[in-house]
């Protein structure tokens, strides 16, 4: 019995973002930033159209989810090296020595331990699920998200429901 999975790779799937991550230990990054580019591989059975999902629905939606990640300032909510505090139209973060303050409106605060291109492919992972079922109606069997952080270097995940 055939498999089949379609993939979209476009130019327009991109984000340019800073971050930091924790290593092993308590050692913090610098702030630093990258121009990431995504793909997406949805697997599932040909429905009565004979496709998978269609292209332009796949990358739609995939770029929307992208885009809020685009110029922004990505925390992680759940690292215990990483201190977050909102005041007044900002965030104070603090990792180790290291201490910034950013404006509320340029970051984003997402759930996750470490803002590494392995979690962030599997946050878009996540979030492409939850959008093709309750928006698009549409159920994969799996989906692999691949961010690169520049070319040849990139963190990819797998998910199925």
């Amino acid at each position: 019995m055939p498999h089949f999975h379609v993939r979209v790779s476009t130019d327009d799937l991109v984000f340019s973002a800073a971050h930091f991550i924790t290593l092993e230990g308590s050692t913090c990054e610098p702030l630093h930033g990258h121009n990431y580019h995504v793909a997406a591989e949805v697997h599932g059975p040909l429905g009565p159209d004979g496709v998978v999902i269609d292209f332009v629905l796949l990358r739609e939606t995939l770029r929307e989810i992208v885009g809020e990640l685009d110029q922004r300032v990505l925390l992680p909510s759940d690292n215990p090296l990483v201190r977050l505090t909102t005041g007044p139209g900002e965030i104070e973060v603090v990792c180790g020595r290291r201490r910034w303050s950013f404006p509320r409106q340029d970051c984003l605060v997402l759930p996750m331990a470490n803002t590494t291109a392995e979690l962030l492919a599997a946050y878009l992972g996540r979030r492409l699920l939850d959008e093709l079922e309750s928006g698009c109606r549409v159920r994969p069997a799996m989906v692999r998200v691949r961010v690169e952080e520049r070319r040849g270097i990139s963190a990819e995940c797998e998910l199925g429901r």
